[in-house]
């Protein structure tokens, strides 16, 4: 009997030892996990953040990209979209393609680039019509282009104002080879020392009354005489149209109401608008240009952003005409009016004319 309880004794205390064990083993297993140096503490999972879509403007922040300063400072897209000035870049357009992203350029700069085989689209304007102009010395009398035969005309080469103006010329009949163009005298400076009769500038470009070296002027515009092109036009990598379509429509949206911001009182939106970017723009010369490219966001009768397609084809025509480029792709596949449609269809009180009906 003795013997008997002793056995189980020793079988209680052995199983005793082992669950010890176990539990030793355990906790040093444990220990050393922790103490790995590739050891990694669990979280829980975290919801990713939509990828922001890039909206690049081709020149510094100003009046010209009023539209689009507004619509990101107020607040008018949907989508995560970050607004970026790219002043100047020589492949802008290639760019927008390449990082899948929205850009705002000229018509021109647009349709070589799209010629030459870059995937983008346009889907609207911001300028519907060219802001170039022939601006003279009041002082001159040089009020016409018929003025302007035997003179001097300060330019930029192959710039979109010395495309503009060449056809404006022929279209007119008149003798381009009896004009004098000079290269690089394209400045109001230059107009008033007398080094040019003439120059083809910007219409947002000229001195405002306020500016210690305005100077009275005469305003020839290529639209008086029937040169209308796309001025200044949305477009984007044909990646990001075909697979986030819905991103271009609230972006379109969004740029839509900027604009009808930026013209609606100029007492609340010019002093939103001189605070864009890393430098204050003025706000009294800020003003002055918007007032002057006004009629080129809204023409008469138009809405915002809403191009044609008689424009297209004459810009195509112009460019053909100065041997710029070959129409490899045809506009049927580079410029898109749906979304424009679409949205006027979805919003119609986007198109009302209440902004519109006066200046402010």
């Amino acid at each position: 009997m003795p013997r008997t309880q002793s056995r189980r004794r020793t079988r209680s205390r052995g199983k005793q030892y082992f669950a010890i064990g176990l539990a030793a083993v355990a906790l040093v297993g444990s220990i050393l996990l922790l103490l790995r140096p590739d050891a990694a503490p669990i979280r829980a999972p975290v919801a990713s953040r939509p990828v922001a879509i890039k909206l690049l403007l081709d020149g510094p922040y100003g009046a010209r990209f009023a539209g689009e300063l507004a619509a990101s400072r107020q607040g008018y897209f949907s989508s995560r979209i970050e607004v970026s000035a790219q002043p100047e870049g020589p492949n802008f357009v290639q760019t927008i393609a390449r990082q899948h992203a929205i850009g705002v350029t000229s018509g021109q700069n647009f349709l070589l680039a799209s010629w030459r085989g870059v995937p983008v689209t346009a889907f609207a304007a911001s300028l519907l019509d060219t802001s170039v102009a022939i601006f003279t010395l009041e002082s001159s009398g040089l009020r016409r282009p018929a003025d302007l035969v035997g003179k001097r005309v300060g330019y930029r080469r192959a710039s979109e104002g010395d495309v503009v103006f060449d056809a404006m010329m022929a279209q007119l009949g008149l003798p381009r080879s009896q004009i004098s163009k000079v290269p690089d005298r394209d400045s109001f400076e230059s107009l008033r020392a007398g080094e040019v009769d003439a120059i083809i500038a910007a219409i947002d470009e000229q001195p405002d009354p306020s500016s210690p070296t305005f100077a009275k002027l005469n305003v020839i515009k290529p639209q008086d005489y029937g040169i209308h092109v796309p001025g200044q036009v949305y477009f984007a990598s044909n990646d990001l149209i075909h697979d986030q379509p819905s991103v271009i429509a609230d972006v379109l949206q969004g740029l839509i109401r900027g604009w009808q911001f930026a013209y609606a009182d100029y007492a609340r939106s010019v002093p939103v608008l001189a605070g864009t970017g890393p430098a204050r723009l003025n706000s009294e010369r800020l003003k002055f240009e918007l007032q002057q490219q006004r009629p080129l966001v809204l023409p008469t009768g138009g809405r915002i952003g809403d191009y044609d397609e008689s424009r297209w084809r004459t810009l195509r025509d112009i460019l053909l005409f100065a041997k710029l480029g070959e129409e490899d792709v045809p506009l049927a596949q580079t410029v898109s009016y749906q979304f424009l449609r679409d949205v006027y269809r979805r919003s119609p009180d986007l198109a009302a004319p209440g902004a519109w009906s006066q200046e402010k």
